[in-house]
């Protein structure tokens, strides 16, 4: 399994950009690979909040791949934590 923890910013489907803290591993499991993980958001906008698909997550050195918004987690009364999951290789 690899890993990612850090910076990272989420383009959403009309172009704006969303920074944040991204927690992201891959799986292996019975022979389906994949990749997903969490999205902690600096800001809330009503747009993340309507987020689904068509979505792309950037890390650091230009690192690019195509994500979905499978649900939200409020974390505190100013936060929420996005799950994502990944499509295509893993960009980490």
């Amino acid at each position: 399994m690899t890993t990612y923890s850090g910076p990272a910013r989420l383009t959403l489907v009309d172009g704006s950009h969303v920074s944040g803290m991204a927690s992201l591993s891959t799986n292996q499991r019975g022979g389906i690979e994949g990749w997903g993980g969490t999205f902690r958001p600096d800001q809330i906008s009503d747009d993340l909040r309507n987020a689904g698909e068509g979505l792309y997550l950037e890390l650091p050195y230009d690192q690019v791949a195509a994500v979905a918004v499978t649900g939200f987690r409020k974390l505190l009364a100013t936060q929420i934590l996005v799950s994502l999951t990944g499509s295509g290789p893993a960009p980490f």
